[in-house]
């Protein structure tokens, strides 16, 4: 690795030779001047990785030098070094963008903490966090083959989520591979306990079932109803990683009460799990008690278009008379004109808020190539989710019910997982399109590869031929058709996908915030 190249600038800087000494033993390159001309001119001729600039030079003083060389590069780092503690001296400094300042006499130990703190702060916190998450790697490992039910597979995808927002801040890519290595490993085990436990979860045959979408709006939403009013927003498709990417910024807003997982429904797709959340039914109790309003895949129309109904009729069921408002934003107008008349929504004790975007965001991703390259891995993803989230009007939306002093709750329907194998699956004309579960009367797979509900009826799906049947994919498998099958592959492949059984699908996130 190249050596950190510093300049020194001081009127005595001869004084300064065992200082100098110092930081060349430590492996420092350290050029010198003793004035801020000779500094600018060898700025202009040399590379350096740090300034140190002294403030009380004759001539050109140190703060002079300092905005010359700010025009020449703003982003170099500089420690300015003043005998002088007067107040208006560091406000013209910082006023200037130093990145430090040091009061003279300064020992060598400051000089090269200083380094430190404006240079190595970045290997220094990848080292620490790399040598934390090795530590961590043998109690994950042990987890894992540990019998866990539905709170601690929560609590041990929470941890896993965090070293990889730790990890993906480093530069130590061996360590986000075993990272990898062992979400690969969870989501493996994580695939076997659903498929052990589902059909107990959803017939209500478990006492310990996890909180899931039919049941998260009674047992959730509905305790902070009956204390206060509250902002349900419903943002489609939101993983837990996406959320803690977002989570500083809500935060400038709001203080988090609580922050926990719920289990999305199968399939994890937005016309079975955001439907069982409005309604509080599982989809087969949909379509017998809804036939007017419920759709099954091969019928024609919108999925999603009754969610006020469910929700209505869900209240009523409850025994709830609650005043409520719905909105559904589908694109940025929508939006901004909800920004613009949040204040009218005031009067109503629930505002639900259906926000599409991070959907709208994965579908973008498979079909345009330019967002391809934007959100090639994960990582991407999130950048482009706290992106959008800072310039939103969502973001204007929560500023504003932040100002009224009104409790929001943030959570989605299901989340998405970046597909990496394909699996073959063949379906007549009318088997659904979705690439993560199949549902349909003449499918051929094979059994190993899928979680299957040869029955769906005991899945609490909805049966609308006496053979159908649904399939789910596991893990980080995608279904294609044997016909075409390498480009269909090369197409979908490293897209996110949703409506099958992985951890990033299915624990999904239900934060609780207070306005500060």
């Amino acid at each position: 690795m190249d050596k950190i190249r510093i300049l020194w600038t001081d009127d005595e800087i001869d004084l300064l030779k065992p200082h100098i000494m110092f930081l060349e033993d430590k492996g420092y390159e350290v050029s010198t001047s003793n004035n801020g001309g000779e500094a600018l001119d060898l700025l202009a001729e040399q590379d350096f990785d740090i300034v140190f600039l002294d403030e009380n030079m004759p001539g050109l003083s140190g703060l002079e030098t300092l905005v010359k060389l700010k025009e020449m590069k703003p982003d170099l780092p500089v420690v300015m070094i003043t005998k002088s503690e007067e107040e208006y001296i560091m406000e013209d400094a910082i006023g200037s963008k130093i990145s430090d300042y040091l009061i003279k006499p300064v020992n060598p130990n400051q000089i090269l903490l200083s380094i430190k703190k404006n240079l190595d702060t970045r290997r220094l916190v990848s080292e620490k966090t790399s040598s934390s998450y090795q530590q961590q790697f043998r109690e994950i490992g042990m987890r894992l083959n540990d019998r866990l039910d539905a709170s601690e597979w929560a609590d041990l995808y929470k941890k896993m989520v965090y070293w990889e927002l730790e990890l993906e801040k480093s530069d130590d890519k061996g360590m986000v591979e075993i990272l990898n290595m062992q979400k690969q490993e969870a989501n493996h085990n994580f695939f076997r306990f659903v498929k052990e436990n589902y059909f107990d979860w959803v017939q209500g045959m478990d006492e310990d079932a996890p909180i899931m979408s039919n049941t998260l709006f009674k047992n959730w939403v509905l305790p902070d109803l009956k204390e206060e009013p509250v902002f349900l927003v419903v943002v489609d498709n939101l993983r837990f990683d996406q959320w803690k990417s977002i989570q500083p910024i809500v935060s400038q807003l709001f203080k988090i009460e609580s922050e926990e997982i719920y289990y999305s429904i199968l399939p994890t797709a937005t016309s079975y799990a955001r439907n069982a959340i409005f309604s509080g039914m599982m989809p087969s109790d949909m379509a017998k008690a809804y036939p007017d309003i419920w759709k099954n895949e091969e019928e024609e129309g919108g999925k999603n278009l009754h969610e006020t109904k469910f929700l209505e009729r869900q209240l009523k069921n409850l025994g709830e008379d609650i005043k409520f408002s719905y909105h559904k934003i589908l694109n940025l107008t929508e939006g901004k004109k909800l920004a613009d008349q949040i204040s009218n929504l005031q009067s109503y004790h629930l505002n639900v808020l259906v926000y599409n975007f991070v959907d709208m965001l994965s579908h973008a991703k498979t079909e345009m190539e330019l967002v391809k390259e934007l959100a090639d891995d994960e990582s991407a993803y999130r950048s482009l989710t706290v992106s959008w989230f800072e310039h939103s009007p969502l973001f204007e939306i929560l500023k504003k019910v932040a100002a009224m002093g009104r409790k929001v709750i943030i959570t989605t329907d299901h989340g998405s997982v970046l597909v990496k194998e394909p699996v073959k699956v063949v379906g007549d004309r009318n088997t659904n399109s979705n690439l993560r579960y199949k549902v349909g009367k003449n499918l051929t797979y094979d059994s190993k590869d899928v979680f299957e509900v040869p029955h769906p009826e005991k899945g609490m799906l909805p049966k609308s031929n006496v053979s159908s049947r649904f399939i789910f994919a596991k893990e980080t498998d995608f279904f294609a058709y044997p016909n075409n099958f390498n480009y269909y592959v090369k197409y979908y492949k490293n897209t996110f996908q949703h409506g099958g059984l992985s951890l990033e699908e299915v624990m999904v996130p239900f934060i609780s915030l207070i306005p500060k």
